[in-house]
């Protein structure tokens, strides 16, 4: 699967990696559900780190359509919540 991280690129990212990441998604979806700033914000970065370690880079001039947007590091709270499905940020 193809996943961006707003204002930094693309990666691709096998599907066996997306059990793990949703972990993460969880515990982001109960900080944001909870008002936890500080947590959202730790898991954030978490999950983010977490795609990047697993993904493999797209080169920057690669045109492949993105199947998963995720949240720019400094993404804000509400930011967030806006691009929430039921799933939260990653399906599954």
């Amino acid at each position: 699967m193809i996943v961006r991280i707003m204002g930094e690129g693309q990666v691709k990212l096998a599907d066996s990696h997306f059990a793990e990441l949703n972990k993460l998604d969880d515990e982001l979806l109960t900080e944001m559900e909870s008002g936890d700033a500080a947590g959202f914000r730790r898991t954030l970065h978490a999950l983010l780190d977490k795609v990047r370690e697993l993904g493999d880079p797209l080169p920057d001039d690669a045109l492949e359509p993105s199947q998963l947007i995720l949240p720019a590091p400094d993404a804000t709270l509400d930011e967030v919540r806006e691009m929430l499905s039921d799933d939260g940020l990653i399906p599954g």
